[in-house]
Order: C-alpha cells, then sequence, then structure tokens
C-alpha cells in the first residue's frame, strides 16, 4: 500500500510543479507586456488630460475675473415700420402706392426669397424634378427661373389686388404678447391683413394670388408640372412659405438681439 501512495503523492506533486510553472510564465509575460500598455494608455489619455487642464485653466482664469454686472436689456418698444414688418403698438399708417410696389420688389429680389429659391432649386435638381430640366447647372437655372415668375406674380397680384379694398400686405409684429400667443399671431396674420382702418380682415388679395399665380404659371411651365394636381402642391407650399416667413419676421428680431447682442 505504501507504493502505489508514494507514486500518487509524487502524481500530484508533479502537476503541481506544472501548474505552478504555467502560472509563472504567464504571469511573466503579461509582466513584460505591461511597459508597452501603459505607453498605449499614457497615449491615448494625453488628449484627455490636456483637454482637462485646458478646461480647469479657462475655469480659474474666469473665476479670478471680477464679475461684470449684466448690461439692462433695452425696453422692448414700437418697432419702426418699414416695407416689410409693422408694429402692433406703433400708431398705424395705410400703405401707399408707392410703398406697395416696393414692397413686391423686395419680396421679389429680397434675400429670403433669393436663399428660399436657391433652396428649392438646388432640392428640384437634385431630385432632377420635372425631368425636362435636366439634373446640372441649367436645370438648376430653370428651376430657379421657373420659381422666381411664380414669387414675382403671386406679390404683384396681392399688392394689386389689395390696393382695390385697401388689403395692407405687410406683416404686424406684436414682440410684447407671450410666446403662445405669438406662435399663434404667426398663423392669424398668414391669413389676416390690415384694412385701411388698420383693423384686421380677410386675406383675400392673398387667398387669390397664392392659387392664381400656381395655375397661371401652368401656361409656361413644361407639360409634367403643368397639371392641376401639380399646381395645388405648389400652393400648399406657397401657405407655407408664407408661414415661415411671418415665424422669421415675428422671431428673428428677439434671436439676433440674444445671439448677437454686445458682451
Amino acid at each position: 500500500m505504501l507504493v502505489p501512495a508514494f507514486f500518487y503523492r509524487r502524481h500530484l506533486l508533479v502537476q503541481s510543479q506544472c501548474c505552478l510553472l504555467s502560472i509563472r510564465k504567464s504571469l511573466h509575460r503579461k509582466v513584460e507586456h505591461l511597459p508597452m500598455r501603459f505607453h498605449s494608455a499614457r497615449t491615448a489619455l494625453r488628449p484627455i488630460v490636456l483637454f482637462v487642464l485646458l478646461i480647469s485653466a479657462c475655469s480659474l482664469s474666469l473665476a479670478q475675473e471680477p464679475e461684470k454686472p449684466n448690461a439692462p436689456e433695452p425696453a422692448q418698444g414700437p418697432v419702426k415700420q418699414n416695407l416689410k414688418v409693422i408694429s402692433a403698438q406703433a400708431p398705424y399708417r395705410m400703405i401707399s402706392g408707392k410703398e406697395r410696389i416696393q414692397w413686391a420688389a423686395r419680396e421679389t429680389f429680397g434675400p429670403q426669397s433669393f436663399l428660399l429659391g436657391t433652396l428649392t432649386a438646388g432640392i428640384g435638381t437634385a431630385r432632377d424634378h420635372p425631368e425636362e430640366y435636366g439634373p446640372h447647372w441649367d436645370g438648376f437655372a430653370k428651376r430657379y427661373g421657373m420659381r422666381f415668375t411664380g414669387v414675382a406674380s403671386s406679390h404683384t397680384i396681392e399688392a394689386g389686388l389689395g390696393a382695390i379694398w385697401g388689403e395692407d400686405p405687410r406683416y404686424v409684429r406684436n414682440q410684447n404678447l407671450p410666446i403662445k400667443r405669438r406662435i399663434g399671431h404667426v398663423f392669424l396674420l398668414s391669413f389676416t391683413a390690415r384694412d385701411r382702418r388698420g383693423k384686421l380682415m380677410p386675406a383675400y388679395a392673398r387667398y387669390i394670388a397664392i392659387p392664381g399665380n400656381n395655375f397661371l404659371s401652368n401656361t409656361w411651365r413644361v407639360s409634367s408640372d403643368a397639371t392641376t394636381s401639380a399646381a395645388l402642391t405648389r400652393t400648399g407650399y406657397g401657405v407655407l412659405s408664407e408661414v415661415a416667413s411671418n415665424a422669421w419676421n415675428e422671431f428673428w428680431p428677439d434671436v439676433k438681439r440674444h445671439v448677437f447682442r454686445r458682451q
């Protein structure tokens, strides 16, 4: 019984030594790779550390500067009346015939019309719609020119017809209302306008101008874009464009004052 026990103990001892040897080799390999891993980690953490140090330095420098009192914001007085926007708080003055012509010209050739025309012509060129114009610069120019004729017709009709019954095409901005009511005001003024007495009335000239110019332009558009469905689609986009323009006139002065104000 002693011999088997001796061989059994020897066998266990050999296995234990082999296990310890393998563990030792594994630890040795890990120790050899530690400097490389530390170097990689240090290289990866270096930009983070520099960023933290930079933020800390900026925070300390700002903390050491004496606090400056905020400059009082200017009072929200009446907006100066112009060819595009009039103030709800200012005394109303009816738009003249000359100002109507200037309003139509500014709405047609102004920067907003240019940017929107460039955007829509670019989207149409990317989609190659209508296909008759082509997908290149020549097609872009044709699409821009086609939209330009429609915009010019719409503003001319609105300004001309509105003069018959005293409809003022200018937007009425009311910066003293709460934000929710100002949003509602944007939509309200998209479908109404001032009359000769300064009261709100349905914008009949606009109701005629937006769909009228889109159906009228079917006479000089390509056949695939001169359908009743296409004209109705353009009419819907025209209404959305009116809402977007009013929202810009209502809120852009506030954004510009808060974002670009002098420190």
